[in-house]
């Protein structure tokens, strides 16, 4: 279905909308102008955005997975704490990315589904959250966020394949979001943009210089080499509009950082407290925040090894038994951020129906560092949801589908992510 977007100056242009020049062809990028408050007056649906919270550590399969497909599915044990949240959540089991092993090396491939092999030697490519800020980004102050509960790895992925350092502290989060730098240093960072603007421009003239001296093929290369010039200043330009105003104002004080590093059902609640707000003041539209495996004890009762080891069961009895308090509580806090995003607003819209919220690792079994049969729990979003839809765990289905669904629905015109094969079948919108 083709889509249309409404500039200010009141000219309908569609999506798919090239600009041709000098042999290659080049699609519009998401301008400020295509927003919906200098839109047409018929006005334009709510943003849609999407959260993905990713665990290092998978969970085990038989406390989630229901023993059956569809919407009569009994409730597992984490899914007993999402009864209430049963119509606004799906369950997909037997899903994994194909081609990707490694065990733990896989946290690598979560958003991108690209295989890293084991000895970590191929070069990675883009996450879909990054994807959709590629894209959509320049909407928001903040094109993405990317976020963990502790360490400095993420699932998030540049288009060169590099990974995106999350940010693993709350209040600084918190700080970055809403709280204004003095006036003098505003007017320094956006003297800095303006700096760095006007070097490309000069390297865009000295390119431009070159182009008589160039055959076909070198021209090509250049146009593109423009292309991505003004793609660069364009981001400039929205750098320093953000740099000139100030931030939004809430009615929360700064969060406290969880001191204790084992804590992490603490740390989880405490950084979707501040997610919330990035959502609500629409800071950003995308999200993603990694929980990696820890090696230390969790405070809670019941729970007397660590993690990571726990993790590791070996079908040990007691282990399992202490995991499934850990793993419980995750799935637990992921439901209550669920229902603070339920709260609506005056139109009756709420969070959750506009916020794609997916939660899965990529570990389908921790103990034997098997990347199949991932856990895969998606909410909100708009999509249809309320059942169990369940695969072949023994010959996957491929879990980029369901990514290819979830950007269509986040607003991409696209038909293939990674290894897809289509959009997952069984979900609808």
């Amino acid at each position: 279905m083709k889509k249309t977007i409404y500039f200010n100056l009141k000219s309908r242009l569609n999506r798919r909308t090239v600009l041709r020049g000098a042999g290659i062809s080049m699609g519009l990028p998401w301008l400020s102008a295509m927003q919906p408050t200098f839109a047409n007056d018929k006005g334009e649906s709510k943003p849609k955005r999407l959260v993905t919270m990713t665990l290092g550590l998978g969970l085990v399969a038989d406390n989630l997975f229901p023993e059956t497909g569809g919407r009569d599915y009994q409730a597992t044990p984490y899914l007993r704490a999402l009864q209430d949240l049963r119509d606004q959540l799906t369950v997909v089991s037997g899903t994994s990315h194909p081609g990707v092993k490694g065990g733990h090396r896989a946290e690598a491939s979560i958003l991108t589904a690209t295989p890293m092999g084991t000895a970590g030697k191929a070069k990675n490519s883009i996450s879909i959250d990054q994807l959709l800020a590629k894209h959509f980004g320049d909407a928001t102050r903040f094109p993405s966020l990317v976020l963990s509960n502790g360490g400095s790895t993420s699932p998030s992925y540049t288009e060169n394949g590099s990974m995106i350092p999350p940010e693993s502290s709350p209040s600084r989060l918190f700080a970055k979001l809403f709280i204004n730098d003095p006036p003098q240093q505003r007017k320094i960072q956006a003297q800095r943009v303006r700096e760095g603007r006007s070097i490309m421009d000069l390297v865009g003239e000295d390119a431009k210089s070159l182009e008589r001296q160039l055959g076909a093929g070198d021209r090509n290369r250049l146009d593109a080499y423009f292309t991505s010039v003004r793609q660069l200043e364009k981001r400039m330009e929205l750098s320093e509009r953000w740099a000139n105003l100030p931030k939004p104002v809430v009615d929360a004080k700064k969060p406290v950082d969880v001191g204790n590093p084992n804590d992490l059902i603490a740390r989880q609640k405490t950084m979707c407290e501040v997610i919330k707000l990035a959502l609500q003041t629409d800071s950003t539209r995308y999200i993603s925040f990694h929980i990696p495996g820890g090696g230390g004890v969790l405070p809670i009762e019941g729970v007397d090894e660590g993690y990571h080891s726990l993790s590791h069961h070996g079908q040990d009895e007691d282990k399992l038994s202490q995991l499934a308090i850990v793993e419980e509580a995750f799935v637990a806090q992921w439901g209550q951020f669920l229902r603070e995003l339920k709260e609506t607003d005056d139109s009756g819209t709420s969070l959750l129906d506009l916020t794609t919220v997916f939660l899965t690792s990529n570990l389908g079994n921790a103990s034997n560092h098997d990347n199949r049969n991932m856990p895969v729990l998606l909410a909100g979003g708009g999509f249809r949801h309320g059942q169990h839809l369940a695969f072949d765990r023994k010959n996957n289905y491929p879990l980029p589908n369901l990514y290819v669904s979830m950007l269509q629905n986040l607003g991409m015109e696209i038909d293939q992510f990674a290894t897809s094969t289509g959009t997952m079948n069984g979900l609808s919108s």
